[in-house]
């Protein structure tokens, strides 16, 4: 799963980072709220950790900015503010939640995960239904047909939860090449090589493609 971290203390930065990272989370990071908006554009992020004190665009800026274009990923604002009108413009802008400074990193963790599950799981259930078989565990990156967990490669599975995030939407080449090998050369027909060998251990219809177009995987909402 790759989130944005914007902070520019230097130390708080890397501090969350390193543990983010250590929970298997990939971590673009940035200092300013100018880089990191261009990030957010150029990628596809599941998840915004925002300060809102940072040089160039604010936190609040950037989230105004992306809702006003409609990109609808959940912001967890991290400060030190306190004042009640502040926490009500976050809301008001389109942020999911907050986390203020001191925090322990096992609450961000719990902070992180609880919105993953509201965000992308029905019912506050981190298994995302794919159809009569087929479930996704969101947060382990786990497949399972009924209750049987098909066992996956790193790069099978993150190729699924490339595709689930998308929300029934087709994904292109170019994209899978930038969300799971970040953008290492690879060939279309290595790509599609995965693609089969994660059909052969599921079913030929599990992933539909698109000619020109790219690949998905239909879920239940």
């Amino acid at each position: 799963m790759k989130l944005l971290l914007l902070e520019d203390d230097y130390d708080y930065k890397i501090s969350i980072k390193e543990y983010l990272e250590s929970l298997d989370y990939e971590i673009d990071d940035f200092d300013n709220g100018e880089d990191a908006l261009h990030a957010i554009y150029d990628n596809n992020y599941q998840l915004l950790i925002l300060d809102i004190r940072v040089p160039k665009i604010n936190g609040y800026e950037l989230v105004k900015m992306i809702r006003e274009d409609n990109i609808n990923i959940p912001v967890i604002y991290i400060t030190s503010l306190t004042d009640i009108n502040n926490l009500s413009l976050g809301y008001e802008l389109g942020c999911n939640d907050y986390i203020k400074k001191p925090f322990s990193p096992k609450e961000l963790k719990y902070r992180i995960e609880q919105l993953i599950k509201l965000f992308y799981t029905r019912e506050n259930n981190k298994r995302v239904i794919l159809n009569s078989q087929f479930s996704y565990d969101i947060i382990k990156k786990q497949l399972f047909k009924h209750e049987n967990e098909i066992l996956l490669t790193k790069k099978e599975s993150e190729v699924i939860f490339t595709l689930i995030s998308n929300k029934n939407s087709f994904v292109s080449i170019e994209k899978l090449r930038s969300e799971v090998w970040n953008d290492k050369y690879i060939c279309e027909a290595d790509i599609r090589v995965c693609i089969k060998k994660i059909r052969d251990k599921t079913s030929k219809d599990f992933i539909i493609n698109q000619r020109g177009i790219g690949y998905k995987i239909d879920r239940k909402e």
